[in-house]
C-alpha cells in the first residue's frame, strides 16, 4: 500500500504549520516538512515538539536532511474495530509457521525431539543448506528465524526458532508482511502502511484487549509476544538442553586448544 506524499516548504518561522493542522493528515498521505536553510535552525526543535504531542504519528527526522517526515498511524478504534481480523491472523502465523518448520526438518532429516529448534537448526546456518527450496516454498536460516517465501503466491513469513516448539512469536515488521502477503485477506479490512510502526501499535493493542501474551524464551532476557491459545511448551527443558550443549562445545573447544598447546610444545 502505496501512500501519497505532499511537501511542505518552510522559508521562515511564521510558516511552521500549526500542529492542530497537522493532525488533520490522513493515513493515505505522508507529509514532508522541507525547511529551507534560512529557517533550518527551527527544524530541530520543532521536531521534538511535534514527536511529544503527535502520538499517533510517526515522526522521523535525519541530521543531514532538513525535512521533517509525519505520518498516521493506524489507530486504536481501527485495531479495536478489527481486532478479531487481527487476532486470526495471528493464530494462522502461528499455524503456517509451525506446519513449514517441521516440514523443513523433515526434508532436512533432522528430528527436533527435545524442543530445541535453535540449536537443531544451528549447523545449517553455516553451510550450503542455509537457503533452499521446499516444495512451492523458497526457505533461508538468519539469526533467530527461518524466513519462508512461496514463491507463486508471494506469501512470506519469518518462523522463530527461539521459543522452544512455539513458533507463534509475532516481530511487528514481520507479521505486517505476512498479513500485507497473504492472498486470502487482501483487499486488507484497513490499511497497513508502516510495517514496524503500524505493527508495533497493533501488536500492543491486541496485548492490552487479551488476545495477545508474552511468551518466554530459553535466552535470558528474551520474550516473545504470540496468541493466548498458545500450546504448552517445555521452555525449562528447552533452557537445560541448549545449556548442555553449549557446555560440551566448550569442552570440545577447550580440549582442542590443549591438543594444539601440546603439538606446538613438541
Amino acid at each position: 500500500m502505496e501512500r501519497i506524499t505532499e511537501t511542505l516548504s518552510i522559508a521562515c518561522a511564521d510558516e511552521i504549520p500549526d500542529i492542530a493542522l497537522l493532525r488533520q493528515t490522513s493515513r493515505e498521505k505522508v507529509l514532508h516538512l522541507h525547511f529551507a536553510s534560512e529557517a533550518e535552525r527551527y527544524r530541530e526543535e520543532f521536531g521534538l515538539v511535534l514527536k511529544a504531542q503527535l502520538d499517533e504519528f510517526v515522526v522521523g527526522m535525519h541530521s543531514a536532511d532538513p525535512v521533517i517526515r509525519i505520518a498516521r498511524l493506524i489507530s486504536l478504534e481501527e485495531i479495536n474495530r478489527h481486532q478479531d481480523f487481527f487476532e486470526h491472523c495471528a493464530k494462522e502465523y502461528r499455524k503456517l509457521a509451525t506446519e513449514l518448520i517441521f516440514a523443513l526438518a523433515e526434508q532436512l532429516n533432522v528430528e527436533m525431539a527435545e524442543n530445541n529448534p535453535l540449536v537443531t537448526f544451528a549447523p545449517f546456518k553455516c553451510n550450503r543448506k542455509r537457503k533452499g527450496k521446499m516444495g512451492k516454498w523458497q526457505y533461508c536460516f538468519h539469526g533467530f528465524h527461518c524466513t519462508f517465501e512461496n514463491k507463486k503466491t508471494e506469501q512470506n513469513i519469518e518462523v522463530p526458532l527461539a521459543y522452544g516448539f512455539d513458533f507463534g512469536d509475532l516481530d511487528p515488521y514481520f507479521f505486517s508482511g505476512f498479513i500485507k502477503s497473504t492472498p486470502a485477506w487482501q483487499p486488507l479490512p484497513v490499511a497497513i502502511y508502516d510495517d514496524y510502526h503500524d505493527g508495533s501499535r497493533i501488536i500492543q493493542q491486541l496485548l492490552a484487549l487479551g488476545k495477545l501474551q508474552k511468551i518466554p524464551s530459553p535466552i535470558p532476557q528474551y520474550t516473545g509476544v504470540a496468541a493466548v491459545d498458545r500450546s504448552n511448551v517445555d521452555i525449562a527443558n528447552f533452557r537445560s538442553t541448549l545449556e548442555s550443549r553449549l557446555h560440551r562445545c566448550k569442552l570440545r573447544w577447550l580440549l582442542k586448544h590443549v591438543k594444539n598447546s601440546q603439538r606446538s610444545e613438541r
